[in-house]
């Protein structure tokens, strides 16, 4: 089902008030031996007792684990405990230490095949890590994470990552799903060549939130129109499949970036995606009912502070 939010007036976004405390946030450098590999991790954990439901981020390219934190700190103040993940090789080292004019250059050939296939390796890397520290006498993850329900979130690259281990489809047979993670939200999606849409998504069974913008393009495509990442949640079967569409929103809308503050998005932006995340998170890792039903309603624009002309649907 797809909802234009013209119907409504647009309304001042109030976040949601848990009154936790500030999260306190962990930095671990842990390294896949198999592949001699470090994987940086800045995670933000609940103030509260006992173990949380966990959400893992995978950062755009010349990323790092330092990027999105009003992500990590507002999902962490509503009970999550959020691991930010850095992919070496498609990070930030990849442009700052590009020479003089090279640097754009360098970000392409960081989304190149190798890159890629290197971050879908991270992530059940970084999960099996997870699960020993948190049975780990004295470690100070020891009791905090709940693994009975995991989401994993991305930009740009970084849902590049998030559908790979949903499971979509590609050229070659070999599949990334992880079957530990319950939840996905990708944030400015990307079609993949040599597959079309249906055959790319068509198959996927699990709850997926895709968020884009009307101005969302690429930083270093410039023949991907944003259009066309939302072809991504139309092949979509139906069931727990939610799109947000952001109007005026560019590619750097859902980074925390003030480079371009004024043409990257709107002052509800920010608000409306904290909003609509944390409601899916609520969803289907903490099987909130009434969170569910308000993803499936006509109600998310007036409880997100959404404008006359951004698009909710669901389906």
């Amino acid at each position: 089902m797809k909802l234009n939010t013209a119907t409504f007036l647009p309304v001042v976004c109030l976040l949601c008030q848990t009154g936790a405390a500030t999260p306190k946030t962990l930095p671990f450098d842990p390294v896949d031996s198999t592949r001699d590999r470090t994987v940086p991790l800045k995670i933000y954990l609940p103030e509260k007792e006992g173990a949380s439901p966990v959400i893992l981020f995978s950062h755009g390219l010349g990323g790092s684990r330092e990027n999105n934190p009003y992500l990590g700190n507002h999902w962490a103040e509503n009970g999550y405990a959020c691991i930010f993940m850095q992919h070496p090789g498609s990070d930030e080292e990849v442009w700052k230490s590009a020479k003089f004019g090279q640097k754009f250059q360098a970000l392409k050939d960081a989304a190149g095949l190798r890159q890629t296939l290197d971050r879908f390796a991270d992530v059940p890397f970084v999960l099996d890590q997870l699960e020993k520290w948190v049975m780990e006498e004295g470690h100070p993850l020891q009791g905090k994470l709940d693994f009975s329900k995991t989401g994993l979130c991305g930009h740009s690259h970084g849902a590049v990552t998030t559908m790979g281990l949903a499971g979509q489809k590609f050229p070659s047979p070999k599949t990334f799903h992880d079957k530990r993670i319950s939840a996905f939200l990708t944030m400015s999606p990307n079609p993949i060549k040599g597959l079309s849409p249906e055959k790319a998504y068509g198959h996927l069974r699990v709850p997926i939130l895709c968020m884009t913008g009307t101005n969302d393009g690429s930083p270093i495509d410039p023949g991907l129109q944003p259009e066309s990442r939302r072809k991504v949640y139309e092949a979509f079967p139906n069931g727990d499949k939610y799109q947000l569409v952001l109007d005026g929103a560019y590619h750097h809308a859902f980074g925390d970036s003030q480079r371009k503050l004024k043409s990257a998005r709107k002052p509800n932006h920010h608000p409306a995606i904290l909003k609509v995340s944390t409601k899916f998170w609520d969803a289907y890792l903490k099987g909130d009912t009434e969170a569910k039903a308000l993803l499936q309603s006509n109600d998310v624009p007036k409880d997100s502070g959404l404008g006359d002309v951004d698009v909710w649907e669901w389906k």
